[in-house]
Parts: structure tokens; sequence; C-alpha cells
């Protein structure tokens, strides 16, 4: 046998094995037997580099180099489904069902609401080709690589499978691994998760598939689509998948009465309890794809689909301290510290108390036996007290503080607002910290390599207090610290430098001055030109300018009255970051959708939904997400929501096809 035909045989036994060991929780070989074999393979992988296969099983450890994600839209919207909270709203979607087929007999297919981050995956030929998240719904992250490191995802199918199709599904990290991910973190004192969700999103959108690969995650698919599936019924196809290799829930049934997807609810909604992962519903589905392309779709979900979610899980626990946290933007929120106790699978030993309202509503004293809860399974908060069981022992009533726990200054509260919040923005440590990540996101200054955990890494050592202390620093500061090698350190410093093109309405946002966000950002950035010119507007100038009202301008006015804050713009001027608006920023820029507010809607052939927008605001025109009287046009792409058009309709608000808009900007 030559090396080719064992390098085959080796990828399709291990294929096999990792179905068997994974998906049905049925190994046929020692784990010392399983591992002799991928070595093997690993062998002669390395040996004979032109059998490359991207799907080869031992492409699962991932790899440690940093990628960036790119977009793709999804040849089917991956729409939310609407959520109901009763029996009776079931009972309504059922009639609603009924109706919409008059009177034809259904079937509903009910299945467990896995909580965690949902995931679209393409195979072609078998093999799978690309994994996108749902995104915004129209369009998504590829994340393959980071996919591929998911053992219960089949790379390769086996059985009677179309030639090409789209399966969709939620990747989970199972309660143990979320257990363990977080004792790891405590332990290394990092931010822990807030739940298993949480977890698996972040861990899906990780630079570093090796990293995704020691997290364990998991994955249950539910929905088929494409051209040539097996048959019309949802509930047989995923059952004809689950040959084909993937893990399909063995907890879907199908109901044929309301009585039936009552039994299904109370069964779950206790029995949820035990499963090795996260669940926050029951998804109720029309099972036929016929009846589900009769009852079609509204603006935002499907006709023949709903959502059930379970009631909020309470525990009964002791508070033991009121411990409070400060924030990047300086606000200060109460943490109440108890007695661990169980809920909704996991150990609940802190939750939010949100603010001096919620603190004085609930008249906590130290000692109170409280209720907690996880609405949606997400971060506990104190919903009540058990006043009945206060005693002699009761301690002192909770006071929200008045100054900050972190530098000792006088808190201020401003009006309308529920928080209270450190004013010292330049010299509280969290505030710095929250300053430095705000600035090196993504959506800011995009620092490849720097996240929150260095940050702090730097901040403790002494190398940063504020973001131009950024553009100071030298491989020669970062090799060698904590987690951090020479390659790491030249990548930071690498995308520090790339940050000073960045263009000035990014560099504006990443200042991060209270009130401004990206959008006010952009017009600020295009109404003045320059950080010179906004330093010196006035009030009146400032209100001037679209949507920017009084509290927007005065943050801005007190931002520049403060003289450290000058003198930070001054160094990160001095260290060449873009303070004013280019040539090529300007360039193309005009007016010819000056005063128009347009509404996007549907899928698009030339350019994404962020781009779309992108041009609106370079030829003058507004973005907006509703329709009203006052839109002047909707540009639409393919499958517009039906609301929408019904809308535009009665408005008598004109439609404007992709061809056409980009004829009317003259980008043709």
């Amino acid at each position: 046998m030559d090396a080719k035909q064992r390098i085959d045989q080796l990828r399709a036994e291990l294929h096999r094995h990792n179905y068997n060991y994974y998906v049905l929780n049925a190994p046929e070989i020692p784990d010392k037997a399983f591992d002799d074999l991928m070595r093997e393979l690993q062998d002669l992988e390395a040996a004979h580099p032109e059998y490359m296969d991207p799907n080869s099983p031992t492409q699962r450890v991932g790899s440690d180099l940093s990628k960036n994600f790119t977009q793709v839209a999804h040849k089917y919207p991956m729409l939310s489904l609407g959520n109901t909270y009763s029996e009776s709203e079931v009972a309504d979607f059922y009639e609603r069902v009924r109706r919409g087929l008059e009177g034809e007999d259904f079937e509903i297919c009910c299945e467990l609401k896995y909580d965690g981050t949902s995931i679209s995956l393409t195979y072609e030929d078998g093999r799978l080709v690309q994994a996108v998240t749902r995104g915004d719904g129209v369009q998504g992250d590829v994340v393959t690589d980071n996919v591929k490191t998911i053992r219960t995802i089949p790379l390769v199918l086996h059985g009677d499978y179309p030639p090409s199709f789209e399966i969709r599904g939620e990747i989970l990290m199972p309660w143990e691994s979320f257990e363990a991910l977080n004792r790891e973190r405590e332990a290394r004192e990092e931010p822990l998760f807030a739940n298993p969700r949480n977890a698996a999103s972040g861990t899906l959108k990780s630079q570093n598939s090796a990293v995704v690969a020691a997290r364990k995650l998991d994955a249950y698919l539910y929905y088929l689509l494409g051209e040539d599936l097996p048959g019309d019924g949802h509930y047989e196809n995923l059952q004809a998948a689950r040959a084909w290799g993937f893990k399909i829930s063995e907890h879907m049934r199908k109901a044929r009465t309301l009585q039936d997807i009552y039994d299904y609810i109370h069964y779950w909604d206790t029995e949820r309890k035990n499963l090795p992962v996260a669940t926050d519903g029951i998804v109720l589905k029309v099972n036929s794809l016929r009846q589900q392309r009769s009852l079609g779709y509204t603006a935002k979900s499907p006709r023949w689909a709903i959502a059930y979610k379970f009631q909020a899980e309470r525990a009964r626990t002791r508070l033991n301290e009121v411990t409070y946290q400060v924030g990047r933007t300086g606000a200060v929120t109460p943490v109440a510290n108890l007695d661990p106790v169980q809920l909704s699978g996991t150990v609940v030993r802190r939750a939010s108390l949100h603010n001096a309202d919620i603190i004085e509503g609930l008249d906590l004293h130290l000692g109170d036996m409280v209720y907690v809860e996880k609405g949606g399974e997400i971060i506990p908060k104190i919903t009540g007290v058990d006043t009945e069981a206060r005693d002699g022992s009761l301690g002192e009533k909770v006071r929200f503080i008045s100054r900050c726990p972190e530098c000792g200054t006088p808190l201020v509260r401003y009006e309308g607002e529920a928080a209270h919040y450190c004013p010292n923005d330049t010299a509280c440590p969290p505030q710095l910290k929250g300053k430095i990540e705000h600035f090196i996101s993504r959506r800011a200054m995009d620092i490849d390599g720097l996240g929150p955990e260095t940050v702090d890494l730097l901040y403790q050592k002494g190398l940063i207090r504020d973001v131009s202390d950024l553009y100071k620093l030298r491989v020669e500061d970062l090799k060698g610290r904590e987690r951090m090698g020479l390659k790491t350190a030249e990548n930071i410093i690498s995308g520090i430098a790339a940050s000073r093109a960045v263009p000035f309405e990014r560099v504006l946002f990443a200042l991060g001055i209270r009130f401004v966000g990206e959008t006010v950002a952009k017009k600020l950035a295009r109404a003045f030109g320059s950080i010179d010119a906004l330093r010196r507007a006035d009030m009146q100038a400032l209100t001037d300018v679209d949507e920017i009202g009084d509290r927007i301008a005065q943050s801005i006015t007190a931002y520049f009255a403060n003289p450290l804050n000058r003198a930070l713009v001054e160094r990160l001027e001095q260290a060449g970051l873009q303070f004013s608006r280019t040539e090529e920023d300007m360039a193309g820029q005009t007016d010819r959708l000056a005063g128009q507010t347009v509404v996007i809607s549907g899928v698009f052939a030339r350019h994404s939904r962020d781009e779309y927008k992108a041009l609106i605001e370079k030829h003058g025109g507004k973005n907006t997400g509703s329709i009203s009287a006052k839109t002047s046009f909707i540009l639409a792409g393919d499958n517009m929501g039906p609301a929408k058009l019904e809308k535009a309709r009665k408005l008598g608000v004109r439609i404007v096809g992709e061809d056409d808009f980009l004829q009317m900007i003259d980008e043709s």
C-alpha cells in the first residue's frame, strides 16, 4: 500500500471513529488506539504535504495563526423567531397556523431551544466548505477554521446526501466545559464568562483556532435547506441528516394536537435541568416544508415557527455583602455577593443590583434571604426579598456608596439617569483600562493582537497609563511577558503602527467622548473636518449639526475644556494619528442624497448593507431602520420583507432597486 492509499484509509477510519465517539457516544476502540492512528496520519501528512486536505481529521486541533474574519451574505436570511412565554400564546400560534392552512391537517415538530450561538454550515459533495455565523441575519462572519475543531461537526459525510445543501444549528459550550473554563479564568484573575452562550460565542470568534479546539464546544443541528432535500418533512429530513453523520437532537417529537405540544413543554420544563447543555425554551415548527412556504414570513420571523421561552428559574439564598464595580464610562454597578446556590445549571455566587434605585426599592439589608433569577439563562439578578425570614440578627441596611471604590472621588448622578458615575475619567484605573480597551476595539482603532487581558497586563506593569502610551511601546517592552513571545510582540507593534492610518471619524469615536458613538463621530468628522475645528466649536456650532443635541454638545465641550484631555489629543497627534479628514476620505463626496432619508431592506448582489449605508452617507443621505412618512425612498434588494413592502405602499414611499440606486448616485 502506497502513502496516498494509507493516508486515505486512515482519514476514513478516523472520521468514522470521531463520529462513533462524539455523535453516537459509542466508541469502538480505546483512546490510545485512536491516538496511535492519528499520530500515524500526522506523520504521513508531514512527510507528504502534496496530499494535504483541509478536511483531514488532523486539522481539528486548530492553528495558532491569527486571522481576521470576512463577511459573506447568507443564501437564505437567518431570521429570528417570535417569542412567547405562555401556553395561551402557544394556542394562539396553533390557531394562526390552522387558519393560515385553511383547515388542512398539519403536524408541529417540537424541539428543544438550545442556548448557544447560531451557525450555518454549507456542504458540497459531502464535504464541509463553509461555516458562517448568524451575524445580522443577512450576512455573517466566516468561521470555517474554528468550526472544523468541533468534533461533533462532520468534515466529511457518509450515506446518500444531496450534492449541495446548508444545515443550520447551534454551537454550544457544555456546562462541564463552561465551569472548567471559568475556574481557569478565575485562577488567572481574568473576567468570568456570564453564561455558556457568551462563552461559546466568544470562543467561536477567537482569532486562534487552537483555543477553540481546547474549549470543547459542541453542536446540535436543527434545520436543513437546499434544492434537493430528501423529502417534505422537516423532522424526516433531520433524521436523514443524522444518517449522514450530523448530531441531531434525539429529543425532537412530532405533535398532532395542541395537547401533544403542552405535554412536551411540561416534560422539558423540568427535565431540561438534567441536560449537559443550556436550553431556554422550546421551538415549534410546522413540519411540512410545503406548508411552511404557504404560511410564509413576516418582516422579522417565519409564520410557521415560534419559540416558547421557559419562565426564569428562581432560587433563594443569603445576601452577605454588596460590592461595587466601575466600568469604562465611570458607571458604578452594585454587585450582590451571595451564599452559593444552584441556578439553571450553574453555581451562582454573585448577582447584579443595577443601581441605587433598585437597592432602595428592594429595601435590602445584609443577611437578607433574597430571590435570584436568571432570565433567559443570563447574568443573575435579585428580584425580591423574603421579608418573613428576617429576624433579630439582620444586618445593616444596604445604602449606595457616595465615593468611587477605586479612586475615592465623590460620585455624581446625571439628570435623567439611574446610574451613579465616577467623574475622575483621567485617573480612575478601571476607567483608564476601559478607555484603552475601547480605543483598540474593532470598530475604533482595530489594533490586532491586543485585548483586555493584554491591556491589563501592560497596565499592571506600568507600560501604559493612557492610549498615547501605546505608541511608545517597543517589541523589547513586550516580548518575554506572560504568554507573549517574540512573534506576538511583533504583531502587536505592527498593529499599533497600522492604526496610524485609521480615518479621522474612527479616531474620534476611539477617544471615548461620552455620548459620541460611531454615528455621531461620523457626523462630527464630516461637519468640522478636523479635531482643531471641533475643539474650537461652541454649543451653537455643535447643535447646528444634524442630530447633535444639547447633551452631546455639552459632553464635547466638557471633554475639550479638560486640559488633561487636550494634552492627550496632542500626544496622539504627535504620534501620527489622523485628526483631520484626508483628501482620499473626502474624494467622491457629494450632496446627491442631501436631505433624503433612506431605509435599506433585503439582500443585495453588488454591495453589503454596511457598504450601502456608507454610500448613502457619502452622498449626503441619512440611514434609518424604519419606514415612516419622512422616508424618502427604500433601497430594496431581494427578499424584501412583506410587512415593509405593505407599509411602503400605504405611505406611498418610493422603492428603488439596487441598480437604479447606483445610477442615482453615479456609482454604477
